[in-house]
This record gives structure tokens, C-alpha cells and sequence, in this order.
């Protein structure tokens, strides 16, 4: 045990350190202190972590994990992804943690003061005065991506602020209020009672609007680089009352909290998170023995010739080849797809459902009506690159262990009939949603990787090791539809499409050790 921890878990836990305090602090010069780059939020909190952890996961890490005694090499790339979750947990929450804790709080007596201030996230306001007669309003109503289930309705007020009443006569405003209003509703519904809630929430908002004291706050937060900045500039062009607006007008949202509580419970989080990962990661180098071989020429200090070849390889798994071939074609058809899209400039972290529906989304009244060929499109669209990124590391993990199984021809035709049986049985449970994503067909080829591990195709060691975890998996994102914001009806479609043709597969195919395959 000694060993493994020298050898595997303290570079882990150095590490995770690293990345903390090296990547958290770049993040805090480049991004927050001076700003010397202007990205949307959740790519430098999700998008960057989630890169330098796979990169430490696959190169660093992954050349250590060979001290454990572990037959199948395929193993070791699931231990690379566990690190990679591990690693990534703790370092995305430093980065919100980050966010909130490292904001400046600035006092200024009048508000055109923040124009002659270094921009800073908070600000305190002695006197100043928002027009409520004068907004600019955007309503925006989207169903993206596989949680589609419910549609989500936005309103976004921007009002604009000056130091007095009077200045509204002769001033254009350079700062705006944000006042936002959402509500959430089945995606269901007829198309009538979606408009009379919809009527009900307008009413509403307004009303909420018109009995709200603007001028009773704690602070200001300036909002970054975000979706919902992108919402109140939309609100802030839509303004018909000014014209000529700044390119850079500060967007400022009141709190009522005290300046103390901005952080909530993140760092306590932070803290549990890496207690929590640095337990199970220590727990799983325990369940496996060491490899005497591989520790004997470690400590001696001479160079592993297999692992150099097999970090060769691994950087030539980009290229589409024999035993993942399918799998990264379809990955680089559905990144393909995507670039297109935010070339097309509808958007990047986030798409609206008609932009969508353009594209080739499935939508049981165009569907239905003659469009079938959406069943197949909609498998290689995405609601924004959080549920890209999230569908290929899926269809990575379980292409991985499939395609050397079942060859190219059997791999697609099952990735392509297990998407169709996804998005048939959601516009056939639910005709008015909008239904994008791989993440049927995905399900689809994890129906196929349980029904291969139950019926013993793959080796007994391997399936210790993924069977529990995949049904976790597979578990844990079907509750998380049951709270009404995923397509379920496409990931069960899948996975028990998957399931039937794995079974049924297994009548053509011998139980032999799956290691003579991968090593084909």
C-alpha cells in the first residue's frame, strides 16, 4: 500500500493542489484582477477546468496507474476518467468559490462615479435614481438540449439608472438595473394554456415590477460574461427610448444579502469535496494489487517502453482507426455540427429552440407531419456546449469498450437505431417538445454495455469494475428527469433498445475473453 501511495495517490493529491492554486490563480489575474481576456463565464469555471484535468488525468496520471495489477489495459483508461471526475469536482468549485470571494467592493457617492472607477464586481450606491417609466424589456422562452422537458420563460427588464431625476431630461443613461422575472412550465401543454400561462406570468412580472422599491438594496453586482448579460443587452437594444447606446454599458443587479453571505456555502464545499475524492480514490487504489514488475522498473528508474508507445498512441486515439474508428467519426461529426452552429452566431453556451427547429431538431408536429429525417438529425445537435462536452465523454467511455466488439458496421447501425428508437419514443410520449442531443443513442449504447456485462461478454474483473458504475450512471441522470427537466422518454427509449439488440446480439456472438479483440 506504501507503493500506491508514493506512487499514485500523493502525485493525485499534488495534483489537484496544483491545479487549485496554479489554474485559480491565472483565472484571478487574467480573467478577474485585469482582465485581460473577455470570455463567457462557463468556460473559464467549467470548460478550462475540465481540459487541464483530462490532460493530467491521461498523461501524467495514467503512466502511474500501470503499477496496479490489472489484466485488461482498457481498465486503466476507466481509472484516468474516475481521475479526471475526482480532479474536476474540487477545481470547479474553487472557480465559483473564486468568483464571489475575489470581487472588490467599491463605494461611490454619485453613480456616474463608476465611470471614472476601475471596474470592479461590487459597488455601493450613496444616491441614485432608476426610471422605471423608461425600461428596456426582452421575453425569452427556450427548450434546448435533452432537458426539454419544461420550458422556461425569462423576462428581462433593464432599467436605466442616473445620479438624479432630472438628468433623465438630458442624459443617456451608461448604467442599467437588471430586474429579471422566470417562471417554468410543462412543455406539455397545449399551446393555448401555454399562452394563458404565459399571459399570467406577463401580468404578473409587471405587477411585481410597478410594487417594486428599486432603491432599497445592500449592493450592486456587476454581472459578467454571460447568458444573462446576454439577455439584458438584448432588453437594453430593445430600448426604443435611447438611442446610440454605449458598447460597454455596466449592467449592475441589486442584492439584499449582506456582503459577508456573497459566498454561501462554497467553500465548506470546496473543503468537503476534497475530503470526499481523496477518500473513494484512496479506497479504489486499495482494492487492486501492485504490479511488481511495473513497480520494480519504476523505482529503478528505467524508462517504460510500452507506456511511451502507449502515450504515442493515446495521442494518435485522435485519429479515427481501427477499434474506435465509428466512435470518433460520430464525435467529430457532432463537434462538426456544432462549430457550424456558433459560427452561424446563434449562440455558443446556450441555443434557442427555434434556432433549433432550423436546424433539424425533433419535433413531433414536424415529424410527423413528413419530416422523419429529424429522427437522425436531431442525434447530431446540441442545446449548448456544456451538453456537447457532456454527450461525448459519454460516448467516448462506452465507444471505447463497444466498437472493438461489434466492428464498425454493427457499432453504427446499433448508435443509429437505438437514436431513432430514442427520439420515436419521445415524440411519441410527448409530440411538443423539442428534442436534440446524442444522449438517446448514448443510452442506447449503454443498454447494449450492461446487457454485455450481465451476460458475462465481458470478463468478470471488468465488469466488477464498471457494471455498478454504469447502472449508477445510467440511475442517477433518470431521477434526475423524474424532477421534470429531461427528455426521459428519449434516454429510456434508448436504453432499452440498446438493452433488447444486446441481448439479442448475444445469440450471434461467442463468449470469448475480449481482450484477444481489443487487441486486434
Amino acid at each position: 500500500m506504501r507503493d500506491k501511495l508514493s506512487l499514485i495517490f500523493i502525485p493525485f493529491l499534488l495534483s489537484l493542489f496544483a491545479l487549485l492554486i496554479g489554474y485559480t490563480f491565472l483565472h484571478w489575474l487574467l480573467f478577474i484582477q485585469f482582465e485581460i481576456f473577455e470570455v463567457k463565464e462557463i468556460i473559464v469555471t467549467l470548460i478550462i477546468p475540465l481540459i487541464l484535468t483530462a490532460t493530467i488525468s491521461w498523461l501524467y496520471l495514467r503512466p502511474r496507474l500501470k503499477i496496479l495489477k490489472i489484466k485488461d489495459k482498457n481498465n486503466i483508461d476507466g481509472f484516468c476518467a474516475a481521475a479526471w471526475i475526482f480532479l474536476s469536482i474540487p477545481l470547479i468549485i474553487c472557480q465559483e468559490y473564486l468568483t464571489t470571494s475575489t470581487g472588490k467592493l467599491t463605494q461611490l457617492e454619485t453613480l456616474d462615479r463608476i465611470q471614472l472607477s476601475s471596474p470592479t464586481k461590487y459597488y455601493t450606491v450613496q444616491s441614485f435614481y432608476a426610471d422605471k417609466h423608461h425600461p428596456g424589456i426582452f421575453f425569452n422562452a427556450e427548450t434546448s438540449g435533452r432537458s426539454n422537458q419544461n420550458m422556461n420563460m425569462h423576462i428581462y427588464v433593464a432599467v436605466p439608472m442616473y445620479n438624479k431625476r432630472s438628468d433623465t431630461i438630458q442624459k443617456k443613461p451608461s448604467s442599467w438595473l437588471a430586474v429579471e422575472y422566470s417562471e417554468n412550465i410543462s412543455n406539455n401543454l397545449e399551446p393555448e394554456e401555454k399562452e394563458r400561462k404565459f399571459k399570467e406570468f406577463a401580468m404578473q412580472s409587471e405587477i411585481d415590477f410597478k410594487n417594486r422599491d428599486l432603491l432599497t438594496f445592500t449592493y450592486l453586482e456587476r454581472l459578467g460574461n454571460s447568458d444573462k448579460k446576454d439577455g439584458f443587452l438584448q432588453a437594453i437594444n430593445n430600448n426604443k427610448f435611447f438611442t446610440n447606446q454605449s458598447s460597454h454599458p455596466h449592467i449592475l443587479k441589486s442584492i439584499n444579502e449582506p456582503f459577508e453571505n456573497r459566498n454561501g456555502n462554497k467553500l465548506r464545499n470546496l473543503l468537503i469535496s476534497i475530503g470526499i475524492v481523496s477518500i473513494i480514490w484512496l479506497i479504489v487504489l486499495s482494492i487492486f494489487k501492485v504490479n511488481q514488475r511495473q513497480l520494480t522498473r519504476i523505482k529503478a528508474g528505467k524508462p517504460d517502453i510500452k507506456a511511451q508507445r502507449e502515450t504515442k498512441e493515446l495521442l494518435n486515439f485522435l485519429i479515427p482507426q481501427d477499434g474506435h474508428f465509428i466512435t470518433m467519426i460520430l464525435i467529430y461529426l457532432n463537434i462538426a455540427v456544432f462549430i457550424l452552429m456558433f459560427l452561424s452566431g446563434i449562440g455558443f453556451v446556450s441555443f434557442k429552440g427555434q434556432d433549433l427547429l432550423n436546424w433539424g431538431a425533433n419535433f413531433g408536429p414536424f415529424t410527423k407531419n413528413g419530416q422523419w429525417w429529424r429522427l437522425i438529425t436531431s442525434t447530431f445537435l446540441h442545446g449548448g456546449i456544456t451538453h456537447l462536452l457532456m454527450n461525448l465523454f459519454g460516448l467516448l467511455f462506452v465507444g471505447i469498450f463497444l466498437e472493438p466488439i461489434l466492428g464498425r458496421r454493427y457499432f453504427l447501425s446499433v448508435y443509429l437505431l437505438t437514436g431513432i428508437s430514442a427520439s420515436l419514443t419521445s415524440i411519441f410520449w410527448n409530440d411538443n417538445i423539442i428534442s436534440v442531443g446524442a444522449s438517446g443513442a448514448i443510452f442506447g449504447l449503454y443498454g447494449m454495455f450492461i446487457s454485455f456485462m450481465i451476460f458475462k461478454i465481458f470478463t468478470l474483473e471488468f465488469s466488477k469494475v464498471f457494471l455498478l458504475s454504469t447502472i449508477a450512471f445510467v440511475g442517477i441522470n433518470l431521477m434526475m428527469g423524474l424532477t421534470g427537466g429531461t427528455d426521459n422518454a428519449a434516454h429510456i427509449g434508448g436504453l432499452l433498445s440498446g438493452f433488447l439488440i444486446g441481448t439479442l446480439m448475444i445469440l450471434f456472438f461467442k463468449k470469448e475473453d475480449p481482450n484477444s479483440k481489443n487487441s486486434k
